[in-house]
């Protein structure tokens, strides 16, 4: 939805905040790697064990039917940063490079311009050659593939002692909340590389010391879906590309089963202990009172449903991710059921800062959900794709109800699948070739194509 300039003056205007409106409050945004929705104790979850997010949770929005719009990192990134469909700011995972013209109306440009000291660590994951301007400070990193081991993830230092990236990423942003000046409010942008597996390495999974002991005597449950007809009813690019090889490499056999849930579950819980670090640090700093805390995922993640692994498709265990939004100005639990997307960080971001949101934004400010409104309760359908043209990940895109999916790969549009949700909540059952459903599908598919023309149609040119 775009948003008028007399529209945000209004929303500004008849918003009550906490503080005054010349005392403009610290953002901090963490976004994890491949944290799917219910991988949180807040989401029912009785086994991970996230007590720092779950209090955050606990303690401000949390938004059950948050998803990403792109279920792959690099494209989904880049709509976080832009407020913009993948369709639209046409960055995808590959050589090409995301537009100058989509980057000066990003969220930290919007914030400098505002007043913001800005500061970035982690895996920024968007190719972008100029990053080095685009925060006050930036320190941009990922897991390091030149090592096919536990280096790949333990080759930062500090003071000399090689540690986890979830650790550096977390001592970073300490370092930045200490030295922040009490001239300028601040937004603090932490991608941790956690719980992606390494995948150059054998084991995928490594952590620290501090989480060895957890689940250590747990026994996880097998994957849903997981028998052979699940699996065979994919079309053969499916069950040839990179979702089955991952699935080899994470969870073919029992021990490996065993291993990749409770090294994930741990990547987890370790990026939950480095929140509480932070949180501390804000205290300390006497930041606390006015510090806005936003928490998402990048993407779902497949853990051995239907015999497959990663993210990528178009079912919702690759597209529904974990949202948080703590306001300690305006406290107060609420668990909303609307719709809510990666590409709403941006506007929410900016409308925290009271600062002006780009018209070209396609996402809505969720801000104003933490003090009773529902700025996305009108919200009944989104889009999803992912158009990374490669051979060994079928490009697809779809449309997603409350009540139905639908999607389609883009090399056999005559494939598609709907799916009664209501009914069928699993995605087991696909109705695209009952006539019974013919009307369904018919609609679906052109709500589809509507939109996405639409999204097209907005490119810059």
């Amino acid at each position: 939805m775009k948003h008028t300039l007399a529209f945000l003056i209004l929303a500004f205007l008849s918003r009550p905040i906490a503080f005054s409106q010349t005392e403009k409050p610290n953002i901090i945004f963490i976004l994890t790697d491949d944290q799917r929705w219910d991988a949180l104790g807040f989401s029912g979850n009785e086994i991970i064990q996230t007590p720092e997010m779950d209090k955050l949770a606990g303690e401000g929005i949390y938004f059950k039917n948050a998803f990403v719009t792109t279920p792959i990192c690099a494209a989904s990134r880049a709509s976080l940063l832009t407020g913009l469909y993948e369709r639209t700011h046409g960055y995808t995972f590959g050589p090409n490079e995301l537009q100058e013209a989509y980057a000066a109306n990003s969220y930290p440009n919007q914030l400098r311009k505002a007043g913001y000291q800005t500061g970035f660590f982690g895996k920024f994951g968007v190719r972008y050659s100029g990053f080095e301007n685009l925060f006050d400070q930036g320190d941009n990193y990922d897991r390091n593939g030149q090592f096919p081991d536990r280096r790949g993830y333990f080759y930062k230092t500090i003071n000399g002692d090689s540690v986890h990236l979830t650790k550096y990423t977390s001592y970073q942003a300490q370092e930045f909340i200490k030295n922040s000046s009490s001239d300028k409010p601040f937004m603090l942008s932490l991608s941790f590389s956690a719980p992606h597996a390494h995948d150059p390495a054998e084991d995928q999974y490594f952590w620290s010391e501090d989480v060895d002991h957890l689940y250590e005597d747990f026994k996880f449950p097998k994957a849903k879906l997981s028998q052979d007809k699940y699996f065979e009813a994919q079309p053969e690019y499916v069950q040839k590309g990179e979702n089955r090889t991952r699935w080899y490499w994470r969870y073919d056999t029992p021990e490996k089963f065993q291993h990749s849930m409770k090294g994930y579950y741990r990547m987890i819980s370790e990026v939950d202990l480095e929140i509480g670090k932070i949180r501390k640090t804000l205290e300390e700093k006497g930041l606390d009172k006015n510090t806005v805390i936003i928490l998402m995922g990048d993407n779902g993640y497949f853990q051995g449903e239907r015999q497959l692994a990663g993210k990528w498709l178009m079912y919702d265990n690759s597209i529904r991710v974990p949202l948080i939004i703590y306001d300690p100005r305006n406290p107060g639990h609420r668990t909303i059921n609307d719709f809510t997307l990666n590409i709403d960080v941006a506007p929410t971001i900016l409308e925290f800062a009271n600062s002006l949101i780009p018209d070209s934004y396609q996402g809505l400010s969720l801000a104003d959900y933490v003090i009773g409104k529902n700025p996305a309760s009108e919200r009944k359908d989104f889009i999803v794709e992912h158009l990374w043209k490669v051979n060994i990940i079928p490009a697809s895109e779809g449309l997603r109800t409350e009540e139905w999916k639908y999607f389609r790969y883009q090399d056999d549009l005559a494939h598609e699948e709907l799916y009664d949700l209501k009914k069928d909540p699993m995605e087991t059952k696909n109705l695209a070739g009952n006539p019974r459903y013919a009307s369904v599908l018919l609609e679906m598919r052109e709500v589809f194509e509507r939109q996405a023309a639409e999204l097209v149609s907005e490119k810059v040119k």
